[in-house]
Order: structure tokens, then sequence, then C-alpha cells
């Protein structure tokens, strides 16, 4: 890795423990700060393969999948999530999911406010047609405060950035940052310029870094 890219982390799939501890071990061997589990993508492909969002429907075995990650390394293991999947859809639903995938050692969830839908629709579909909910991720982090909650979806500007900083641990930022690059610019001077001795970042900064690490 270049010095300028960690921390990283690297998201494996899959649904049986004994592989995703081996793999958990070969990237942390290879580097990588975290390891996150695909409990979120709603393809065809994914579920046929037996991971992604369709594992919400089985919180033991996503749980098992965890603690056997866990054991394998000291690297953080994370899981990234919906708030539901189909006509799975309830508070109840998410917050029983992740006080048992918590239970296995997971400290950690990153959810993206919208539920799964797995026939029906694409995943480009999955990605825009059911609703947003935050709110049902503000309150994951108020019954489950010792977790660090972090949301994903539909985030692009920097003052929800900050509305969503006052109630949560952090945010994931995905097809903000796919369609307009340069938008991290933005954020690494408004939340990291001061942290660390992190300069300020424009444009052309960007544009140099970028060659030199080319």
């Amino acid at each position: 890795f270049d010095p300028a890219e960690p921390p990283l982390a690297v998201q494996l799939g899959g649904s049986d423990p004994g592989e995703r501890a081996e793999a958990t071990r070969s990237v942390a061997d290879h580097g990588f700060d975290e390891v996150n589990l695909n409990v979120g993508c709603p393809s065809d492909r994914v579920r046929d393969g037996r991971f992604g969002a369709c594992l919400m429907l089985d919180a033991e075995r996503v749980a098992r999948c965890v603690a056997a990650m866990a054991e394998a390394v000291h690297v953080p293991v994370t899981v990234k999530t919906r708030i539901g999947v189909d006509d799975q859809d309830s508070y109840e639903f998410i917050a029983a999911f992740v006080e048992r995938v918590a239970r296995a050692g997971c400290g950690t969830f990153i959810v993206h406010a919208r539920k799964a839908i797995l026939q029906g629709l694409s995943p480009r579909e999955n990605r825009e047609v059911p609703p947003l909910l935050p709110e049902r991720v503000h309150r994951l982090k108020r019954e489950f405060p010792a977790l660090r909650i972090i949301i994903n979806g539909g985030i692009a500007s920097l003052e929800r950035i900050d509305a969503e900083l006052a109630l949560l641990d952090g945010v994931m930022l995905g097809r903000k940052v796919a369609g307009d690059p340069s938008f991290l610019a933005a954020v690494e001077t408004r939340f990291f310029a001061s942290v660390d001795n992190h300069p300020a970042f424009d444009r052309g900064h960007v544009v140099r870094r970028m060659c030199e690490y080319a």
C-alpha cells in the first residue's frame, strides 16, 4: 500500500464460518486494518451464493461467521447491513439482528438506511426505490449506545454529514463520491484538516498527490 492509503478495510462475502475465518486471517496478514462482512448486497448472484442481504434472515449464521472471524484476527471485524429485507422490515427485526450479531463479537455496524427487496428490484433499484429511513439507524444508536453505528445511504452534503455525526458515530459515503470524487477534498478540509495536522485539500493538491501516487 502507498503510505497515504491506510487505514484500509476489506469487505468479504460468504456464509461459511470456517472459510470466513481463513479469508479474514489472509487479509489481515496482508495489512488491512478492518475486515467487513457483507450483509447488505441484494443482487441475484450474491443471493444465489448465499451471502449479502439474504443473510439478514439468518442472524445465527451471521453471528457464527462474525465469531469465527473475530477469533481469527486482532483487527476489528465489522458488518455492513441494511435496515431490513423484503417483508422483514420492522425496527424490531433489525434491532434483534444487531443484538445477536453484536453478542458474537461485532462492535461496529454500517447500516444502509433502506431495506433490500430481493425479488423484483435490480441492485440499482435497491439503491433508490426502497425509502430511506435514517430514523431507524438513529434509534439503533440510542438503544445500543455501546456499539459504533455508522449510517450509509443518500448522504450527499457536508451539512447532512454534520447532522448525522451529531447523532451517530460515522457516515459512509457511496454514490456521492463515485459521481463526484472531488467531494472528498471538501470532506477532508471540513472534518479532518485540523486532525493530526492534516492539510486542507483542494483540487490542485489532490491532482498533484494523485500524479505522485500514479
